[in-house]
């Protein structure tokens, strides 16, 4: 998608649609004590020309004001456009950046539906220009992708020209260059949604090497990949019991960025969960809906689009990426509940559950990245289903061992607005995952599944600095959206990045 930049007046500009936030100026608080309170419905432009076009409308009576309503306007008078898209922002109160990238997304959505190549989309001037337009591009990014890769009768419906219209006095300059690095961003997640959405047919742990190892070229990472020998060989036991079980290889990418000018450390470590495809091993999962575990190396996928980011924005920071891919399958040589297993770190694992099985291969994931030198772990992973019971479908959950680290990553995380929710991590919860066989269990039973999977982790990670984002509820997409299509949602990219980079000042 390109994106053009455009300081002239809205009504002014040809295009094949105009497009303006509506945004309902009435006290929510009254409205929530009046159910009957009229809307109070503005345009988010200053533009007199276009603020009358859509006059007649807006006094009419029939709009509500939610969010993502939307009426195209067809010829609207006193205006160059073509068509004018009136698209609903919610509450002027609390309209933010993330309204807009949704609103950003439902637009690209509705107007390419009716087979529009291009738009125009007028920045609000409640938020600040360049926060504007970062969420504008980010957005329209988003709502441009669609899953439907295999089908035989794909409508190719896209928009190929976005134009964001700034006030007047703005400068352009900078605007041209947060536009750039939201492409970045944008075109990055979009890259990870593209790996989830690839079944596991056409996602095996070596696709997935070989992808990684493409992008790095194509950017300029170092990029090793390894094989189930030097897995041995390096006494990655958790991995290995995992990837034993199955027919295809296993593959642990590594791929690093070490700009010139970069301080020493911090180093920082992304290290992502893998399993292209999980049946649950020897404790096999019910056969409802296990279609959809071909996502379940999201995490990894998410890691090496954060690579990818990472090397284009050039952030004056050391970082190493490590994904720890293979299947879960059951076979006559897969692990078994009950078996032993002796991780990187030398901390002995008995296995209860063969289908706890992403915390093994992030657990020396993560060992191994402090082998390489890494200040700083992160982790992602679609690890446990506890953590939607816990949060539902809306927010990932967040852990970390470490206050200063996790407000790092909180600033981050609001920056890019993605939503999130931190979890406790008490001593107290190791209780239920110690082992009287072993040095820990993989597996705590029912009851605080996420935080037991987290406690399993900072075995791992120890002393070292670490947050660990449990992606298992939000990774994907379970309906269509306003503003994103059904399936991979992309999730924790864009914090990631925001976070990197907030290493390097």
């Amino acid at each position: 998608m390109k994106t053009t930049i455009s300081v002239a007046t809205p009504a002014q500009l040809e295009a094949e649609s105009l497009v303006a936030v509506v945004l309902n100026h009435a006290d929510p608080a009254q409205n929530e004590k009046n159910k009957d309170a009229k809307p109070q419905l503005k345009l988010a432009t200053d533009d007199p020309a276009v603020q009358a076009a859509a006059a007649d409308l807006l006094a009419s009576g029939e709009l509500t004001g939610k969010a993502f309503e939307t009426n195209l306007l067809h010829k609207p008078s006193g205006m160059k456009a073509k068509r004018l898209l009136l698209i609903s922002g919610g509450s002027a109160k609390k309209f933010s950046s993330y309204d807009l990238r949704r609103v950003a997304g439902a637009a690209v959505r509705t107007l390419k539906s009716r087979g529009l190549r291009s738009l125009a989309l007028i920045a609000p001037p409640q938020i600040p220009a360049e926060e504007a337009t970062r969420a504008i591009v980010e957005g329209a990014l988003v709502g441009n992708f669609d899953p439907d890769y295999y089908r035989s009768d794909r409508k190719n419906q896209k928009i190929d020209d976005l134009t964001i219209v700034a006030g007047k006095n703005e400068k352009k300059a900078d605007l041209e260059k947060a536009a750039g690095e939201a492409q970045i961003i944008g075109e990055s997640q979009n890259f990870a949604r593209d790996l989830v959405n690839e079944p596991s047919n056409r996602m095996t742990p070596t696709i997935l090497a070989d992808r990684a190892r493409k992008m790095c070229q194509e950017v300029g990472l170092k990029c090793e990949v390894f094989g189930a020998d030097k897995i041995k060989e390096m006494k990655m036991g958790a991995f290995w019991s995992v990837a034993q079980g199955s027919d295809e290889p296993p593959a642990l990418i590594v791929m690093k960025y070490e700009p010139s000018g970069a301080p020493q450390k911090p180093v920082i470590g992304l290290v992502g969960k893998g399993i292209t495809f999980d049946t649950g091993g020897i404790s096999i999962k019910p056969a409802d809906g296990m279609e959809k575990m071909k996502y379940d190396m999201a995490g990894g996928a998410t890691m090496i689009a954060a690579m990818r980011a990472i090397a284009l924005l050039k952030p004056k920071v050391k970082v190493i990426g490590i994904v720890c891919a293979t299947e879960n399958m059951p076979s006559g040589h897969a692990q078994k509940p009950g078996d032993v297993q002796i991780a990187m770190s030398g901390k002995s694992i008995e296995i209860i559950n063969t289908d706890a099985e992403g915390r093994l291969v992030l657990a020396d994931g993560l060992h191994y990245a402090k082998q390489l030198g890494c200040t700083h772990l992160i982790d992602a992973a679609t690890l446990t289903g506890a953590v939607v019971v816990a949060l539902g479908m809306l927010n990932a959950g967040v852990f970390a061992n470490d206050d200063a680290i996790y407000e790092r990553f909180h600033k981050a995380n609001q920056e890019a607005g993605e939503k999130m929710w931190r979890l406790p991590l008490d001593e107290e919860y190791m209780d239920q995952i110690r082992s009287s066989i072993a040095d820990i269990m993989n597996t705590g039973g029912r009851w605080g599944g996420a935080i037991n999977a987290a406690m399993f982790l900072q075995e791992f990670a120890e002393e070292t600095p670490w947050i660990h984002l449990d992606i298992a509820g939000t990774a994907w997409m379970e309906e269509q959206k306003p503003w994103i299509a059904k399936g991979p949602s992309g999730i924790a990219l864009r914090s990631l990045v925001e976070f990197v980079r907030s290493f390097a000042g």
